[in-house]
């Protein structure tokens, strides 16, 4: 048994000025300095920095990390031209060996943020069968990081290949540290015989697929089925329980209320939707709807702490109130992220409290004004989470960065490996 000590305690619903965790794969006891007493544990120090929950990143494409850099000719006038002219290039080229590879990498840098989670959607189209084996090896068995992976089904690739992908390792694996979702691309990269054939083998797995991201893809859906997105998943009894709905930028009202219906969620990825240049979702709409909403990075980086902000500050933007979303919203988000992951991997997770999962990180911070249980978050969300770097982070109780350095000497040694493997990808996708 290890004792954490002298540290100050805040899961988003407890805060403890000095606090100690006893702890091994779960935690056993949070208590108050003045009532520790060693009885022969592993005690170490904390040295009064904040203990947190580890992060969640509820949508991501960790295949992406190895595009920065890459140098192609770009000069998209609309989404569908960035999908071609860069997404839809690299991802034909990736096999399982860079897409293990890239797991290492982004898996590492996820890591280093204190980002321990992470629900991904994988495409690769040189070598689909086993594609989510390779990066769950990276993910879980090198990293002993937790994941829910999916394969984007598309038309672009062999679409029985890509239900075969999904089904038989949603099937395969369903541990505390990794299980499936059924992926799909987009409405407008699918047609209706690929849904067809998606309904048949689904039965209640929730799907994971990007909704409205751009206006093309809805108006590719009216223009060809003559409904809208949600409709059209619904129509094929595709929206199950627990579906992550991603980006939802231009989704309606009533595809919102199909939403809500099915008990699925949202997932926004507002720092991604700048940088595409497709709008900014209406995440106060979609919590007014009574729809939880959780948060993603849809690749682009694996700092969480920047992504809550943004969804922040958009929305006040969007919703022209600094009103609109409040510091509590942020919480509840960050806390729909720890049920959603839970639930689908059997776990207590989320909370420094006696039977939850001992993934937790320590970060410095030293508040200029008093912090406790009533404005700990506030402290948190404006003093830290700009300039968030974990010292040490744990999963299952193992310490996986100490001083901000990663531990295993295999991760070290496959990070530098896949700096190669970013070289090859590089050189076919030039090709």
């Amino acid at each position: 048994m290890k004792a954490l000590v002298n540290v100050r305690i805040y899961d988003y619903e407890i805060y403890i000025e000095s606090g100690y965790v006893l702890f091994d794969e779960v935690i056993h006891k949070v208590g108050e300095m003045k009532d520790f007493k060693n009885k022969g544990y592993e005690v170490i120090d904390g040295k009064g920095q904040l203990l947190m929950p580890n992060f969640v990143c509820a949508h991501s494409h960790i295949y992406s990390i190895f595009a920065r850099g890459l140098s192609l000719p770009f000069n998209p006038n609309n989404f569908q031209e960035i999908l071609d002219q860069m997404w839809w290039k690299i991802d034909s080229k990736i096999d399982s060996e860079i897409t293990y590879h890239s797991g290492i990498a982004a898996g590492c840098e996820f890591l280093l943020n204190g980002v321990t989670t992470i629900i991904d959607h994988h495409a690769c189209g040189e070598e689909i069968p086993f594609s989510l084996g390779a990066l769950r090896q990276a993910l879980d068995k090198t990293l002993h990081l937790r994941s829910i992976l999916c394969f984007e089904t598309s038309d672009r690739f062999p679409v029985d290949e890509c239900i075969k992908e999904n089904i038989s390792f949603a099937n395969k694996f369903h541990t505390h540290h990794v299980s499936g979702l059924f992926g799909m691309h987009a409405s407008m990269s699918l047609s209706d015989e690929t849904l067809k054939k998606v309904s048949r083998k689904l039965k209640d797995l929730p799907i994971h697929i990007h909704v409205a991201e751009s206006e093309m893809d809805e108006e590719d859906s009216y223009a060809k089925y003559g409904i809208s997105i949600m409709e059209r998943l619904d129509k094929f009894g595709l929206v199950n329980k627990d579906s992550l709905i991603v980006h939802g930028v231009h989704i309606s009202d009533k595809e919102l209320d199909i939403v809500k219906a099915r008990g699925a969620y949202m997932v926004v990825n507002t720092t991604s939707n700048l940088n595409n240049a497709v709008g900014i979702p209406d995440i106060k709409k979609f919590i007014d709807k009574g729809i939880p909403v959780m948060v993603g990075n849809d690749g682009l980086s694996s700092q969480m702490t920047t992504e809550y902000l943004n969804a922040m500050y958009l929305t006040h933007l969007k919703n022209n109130s600094p009103t609109a979303l409040n510091i509590g919203h942020i919480k509840d988000m960050i806390n729909n992220a720890y049920d959603y992951v839970g639930r689908r991997l059997d776990i207590k997770i989320g909370k420094i409290s006696p039977d939850y999962v001992s993934d937790f990180l320590l970060v410095d911070y030293i508040p200029f004004t008093k912090m406790d249980s009533g404005n700990a978050f506030g402290h948190i969300f404006y003093g830290l989470f700009p300039n968030f770097k974990p010292t040490d982070v744990y999963v299952d109780g193992k310490r996986l960065v100490r001083n901000g350095q990663l531990v295993s000497k295999k991760a070290k040694e496959e990070l530098i490996i896949s700096r190669e493997y970013s070289k090859e990808l590089w050189r076919r996708v030039k090709e």
